[in-house]
């Protein structure tokens, strides 16, 4: 994984997008999950660009390329991708994002501009760990971390 969360460094985002997208759809083929079209439609909408959208905003998309317009349409392909592991929620925004490392364990933290709304997503394997170390200390088992910040991005930082 890489140091720099990717929406806050110069990259080819098409070529970072479509490794994603390559990696989601060969772990369904693995597993025997099925990626239909609406649902690999929902994950390259959400890959178009680092920031977290809500599920209306993704519907209107789907509806506009012919997927429905009914809100389960979103919510059912959007509830796939996180429970499989290729979107994350993210609780401020009440919005969803691409998981920018699908396939590989890691407890994501992310990182939001208050100002472009751009979001970072970045691994932090140490706050993982103090935290299950902190749960082990009154026997609670950690199934799950999804950390949030709100800041400024190098662009909008004065």
């Amino acid at each position: 994984m890489p140091d720099t969360p990717l929406a806050f460094a110069p990259h080819d985002h098409a070529a970072c997008s479509g490794d994603v997208l390559a990696r989601a759809v060969g772990l369904c083929s693995d597993k025997g999950l099925r990626l239909t079209p609406v649902r690999r439609r929902t994950l390259e909408i959400l890959l178009e660009a680092h920031r977290a959208l809500g599920a209306y905003d993704v519907l209107e998309r789907l509806r506009a390329d012919g997927f429905g317009h009914q809100p389960p349409v979103a919510y059912r392909a959007l509830e796939f991708l996180v429970d499989h592991g290729f979107a994350h929620r993210v609780q401020r925004l009440n919005a969803f994002a691409a998981c920018m490392h699908p396939g590989e364990p890691h407890s994501p933290a992310f990182f939001i501009c208050r100002a472009c709304d751009s979001v970072a997503e970045a691994p932090v394997a140490e706050v993982r760990a103090a935290l299950e170390a902190a749960a082990t200390e009154i026997g609670f088992t950690v199934e799950r971390v999804n950390l949030e910040a709100v800041g400024l991005c190098p662009t909008c930082a004065p």
